[in-house]
């Protein structure tokens, strides 16, 4: 879900958002705050509030960060990427402090075999199969869908035949930063929360939409389930702290040998012929 918000922006802005993953830090925490605090809310409930808190940030963002710097070089509006990653880290630091969170919630182990899934992994899978399907039927069966495709497609183009570029923007912001949220809150009920957790998220995510191919939503989703599967099997065959070095390697031999990705067009990819 992270790798369709950072595929869906770079498919319209052509940047990579490097705050994707802090922005995903922010929702978790959001769920965590209105879950384990006073709140006192059903987790479902925290967790479409948080969505939807984090799809308004993600909006004010764009706004603030990005917009004034569309036509600017493309090296602005990543460095402000990167300084928006620094600024939520930082604020949620100072707000809810640095040591590691958890959600203390209870889960049942199921075994098939060697192989051990718990309750939340497969909460998690079918979570993410069931956004990627309202997703696919947004984009592919309504009017902003559509217009989203053809924003993507030419923005330019999409302009001219009177598409407001400027709501859709927000809105595949808003989408983006939504999924985002609900992907670091299901990551962190797995395993826990800190501030510097949307890091890993980015690289991952990153490494992700390289391997699925720039700019295409069902590569983003087809590069993240197999760098998943080959992280968690991977596990099998080499220590378990080496597990988030994987995404790296994948990212590392992508970019060497196939920087396109597997989906993605050598034009989307900026790759010379």
């Amino acid at each position: 879900m992270a790798a369709i918000g950072y595929t869906m922006v770079y498919s319209i802005l052509k940047f990579i958002n490097f705050a994707h993953g802090s922005v995903a830090m922010v929702g978790a925490y959001i769920a965590f705050v209105l879950t384990m605090t006073s709140f006192q809310m059903p987790f479902a409930v925290a967790f479409l509030l948080s969505m939807i808190l984090t799809a308004i940030l993600g909006i004010l963002i764009e706004k603030v960060a990005y917009k004034p710097l569309r036509n600017a070089p493309k090296l602005a509006p990543l460095t402000t990427a990167v300084a928006v990653s620094f600024v939520l880290d930082a604020a949620v630091m100072i707000l809810l402090g640095t040591e590691i969170k958890t959600f203390t919630m209870q889960y049942e182990v199921y075994s098939i075999g060697p192989v051990f899934i718990t309750s939340v992994q497969i909460i998690i899978i079918a979570a993410s199969l069931l956004f990627m399907l309202i997703l696919h039927l947004l984009l592919s069966g309504t009017k902003i869908g559509k217009s989203i495709r053809a924003v993507a497609d030419n923005l330019d183009l999409a302009k001219i035949t009177g598409i407001n570029a400027n709501f859709i923007i927000s809105a595949v912001f808003a989408i983006g930063s939504a999924l985002a949220a609900a992907s670091g809150a299901l990551i962190g009920l797995d395993t826990n929360l800190q501030p510097t957790m949307g890091f890993i998220l980015t690289v991952k995510a990153f490494a992700a939409v390289v391997l699925g191919g720039l700019g295409n939503v069902y590569g983003a989703i087809a590069g993240a389930y197999v760098i998943g599967l080959v992280e968690n099997l991977g596990v099998w065959y080499i220590p378990p702290v080496w597990k988030d070095s994987i995404a790296y390697g994948i990212l590392i031999l992508v970019l060497l040998f196939k920087p396109s990705g597997l989906f993605g067009s050598k034009e989307s990819a900026g790759v010379l012929q």
